[in-house]
Formats: C-alpha cells, structure tokens, sequence
C-alpha cells in the first residue's frame, strides 16, 4: 500500500507535465487577448496597477496619443485612481488580429467615456498592441496608440462681419485663395475646391474633418489684412490683396 502512494504520485507528475507544457504553449487567440485588453482598462478608473504590472514586458515600448514614450516603469507609475468627482469607462470595438506562432498583433478602438462633476465627454482612439510569448507567457512587448480627429463644437456666425472678411488673399504669386460668403455661410476656395468654413468664435473658423484653424487679423485700423491658416500651432500666412 505504501508504494502504491509513492507510485501514483509519481505517475501524476509524469503525465500532466506534458500537458502543462502544452497548455503553456499554446497558441492564444483574440479573445483571449480582447478579455486582457479589456481587463487593463477596466483597471484604468481606480488606478489598479496589477494588470499592468502582469501583462505588460519588462522592457516593453508604450507611445499614446499625447506622443510621449513611456518605458515599464513610467507606464506603470502614470497608473494612478482617477480625481474626486471623475469617473468612466473605456470599451474596446472593432477588434483586428493577427496571431503568428510566438507574436500577435491586435489592432482595436477604444472608445472612451468621461465623466466630471455630472458632465460627460467622450474620445475614440484606435490602439494597436504586440504580444510577444516568452518563457510560456504572453506580455506586451510594444503598444501605439492615436486619437482620432474630432471637429470642435460649432459656434454662432456673425453675418454682420462677413464683409470684414471677403476678398482675395495671396501666400505667394499665383497662390491666391478666396473667402465668400452665401446667405449666412462663409467659404474659402483654392484651385476650384470650395470649402465651408465652420465658426468655433465669431472670429475663429474650421473645416469639416480638417485639422487646425482659419482666423482673420484685424490690423491697427481694425481691418482684416490677412487670413492665417494655423496647423499645430504653427501658422502660414495669408495676406490680403483685395
């Protein structure tokens, strides 16, 4: 009887380390990788850096829309529970994989709602995230992520100030562009493409689905005398002509 409980422990070990070591192998797959994904924003809200901490690598790579690049360690520490009166969720849609042997590339939005003292905002980002398996386990070796484009909230136009702001202005010779106005809509025109110009202020104008701004400075006599096309802060400027 004795040897029989030496033996059988024995043979237990024998015939499930095969089967561990196959379990540890084992190709992941998307959902798998959706639900730990999913786990690490989860954990976002009340700064629950244990997720983090397990499925990030070591010496993984993490760049985010505000396009800083952050190893382990400062990935790790940026996790913190969010302020008094902040809360929100993240969820994660439109999910694309490709699971290659030891890596896998998941690519997904992640749509983001936030709410502070009562009031709600929202963000979508499209995330793409490599899974590298060492040693039998699964870890994020790099992750990017970017923000996508939103147009600003819309404002009032002043049609009253329409005729500040009509006429040609020139960037170089023959580089000209146009601003006119139709009822109570103002447009720019370049080459025979139209576009409208949005108000964010009575002053402050932008284009549907591009980014940066088109504003009117008024020189000393409170005339408009050039159109400034601003991109990342940066401005290219127009000068009126007519």
């Amino acid at each position: 009887m004795k040897l029989a409980f030496m033996i059988l422990p024995a043979l237990l070990t024998v015939f499930a380390a095969p089967t561990l070591a196959h379990t540890a192998d084992a190709p992941i797959t998307q959902d798998e990788l959706v639900r730990r994904t999913q786990e690490l924003y989860d954990a976002i809200v009340p700064g629950n850096q244990a997720p983090w901490k397990k499925y990030f690598a070591d010496d993984c790579i993490f760049s985010d829309e505000k396009g800083r690049t952050l190893d382990k360690a400062k990935l790790i520490a940026d996790i913190t529970p969010m302020p008094t009166g902040y809360s929100g969720t993240i969820k994660i849609g439109d999910v694309q994989s490709r699971i290659l042997r030891d890596t896998a590339v998941l690519g997904y939005d992640a749509n983001e709602t936030e709410t502070i003292f009562g009031q709600n905002l929202t963000a979508r980002y499209h995330i793409t995230d490599t899974w590298l398996r060492r040693n039998g386990e699964w870890k994020i070796i790099a992750s990017q992520a970017h923000r996508y484009y939103e147009d600003p909230a819309r404002g009032k136009i002043d049609p009253k100030k329409f005729g500040d702001f009509i006429g040609i202005y020139e960037l170089a010779p023959d580089q000209t562009r146009s601003v006119t106005a139709e009822d109570e809509n103002l447009f720019v025109e370049r080459k025979g493409k139209k576009e409208q110009l949005f108000p964010e202020t009575s002053d402050l104008f932008f284009r549907k689905g591009v980014e940066g701004r088109i504003l009117f400075h008024y020189d000393a006599n409170r005339k408009v005398d050039s159109l400034i096309d601003r991109r990342n802060n940066e401005d290219v400027v127009w000068r009126k002509t007519k």
